[in-house]
């Protein structure tokens, strides 16, 4: 089978990319026929010297080194976990890829500049639950962009919607 593309998947805050929802999103993407890697920034989490979220612009910099180089290979997809998601939201303005996949992501982050996001296919998976980002933030963030909305009955980790979750990003690469 010929490869489609390349995703790209961040995991979450202290998390891992052996995280259980990028993991499931890995098995999805090589189904699919696209290649995948996922970066680990847990040496960046533990950088609290920046700030309490760790080194948030040095993530935004790996990424984007990683981004930079699929993309010149041929299209790229980002996908991530919470601030995996804010992270690739921005980096998709300074290399288009062919579409994103947000799983929980972090509208609003203290004194953060608000995620943005290239005009790309969005797919998003949000709980209705989640006690770090509002989901009305998420509605409201995501109606301008035309993002296919999924809200789920769910907590921030989506524990219990990583099958959906899976799903869901199987559908965005159909689309692409």
């Amino acid at each position: 089978m010929a490869t489609s593309g390349h995703c790209i998947l961040s995991h979450g805050f202290e998390s891992g990319p052996d995280a259980t929802k990028v993991t499931a999103l890995a098995e999805v993407a090589a189904r699919y026929g696209w290649t995948h890697e996922r970066p680990d920034y847990t040496d960046l989490d533990a950088n609290r010297e920046v700030s309490e979220l760790g080194d948030v612009p040095a993530r935004m910099q790996r990424l984007l080194a990683l981004t930079r180089t699929a993309a010149a290979r041929g299209p790229v997809l980002l996908a991530g976990s919470s601030l995996g998601a804010y992270i690739s939201g921005w980096v998709s303005l300074q290399v288009k890829p062919a579409g994103l996949f947000l799983m929980a992501p972090p509208i609003r982050m203290g004194h953060a500049e608000p995620m943005q996001a290239a005009d790309v296919p969005i797919s998003i998976i949000h709980g209705w639950d989640d006690e770090l980002i509002p989901a009305a933030d998420v509605v409201a963030w995501a109606q301008p962009r035309r993002a296919r909305l999924l809200l789920v009955d769910d907590s921030h980790r989506l524990s219990a919607h990583v099958e959906g979750s899976a799903e869901a990003f199987a559908r965005l690469l159909e689309r692409i």
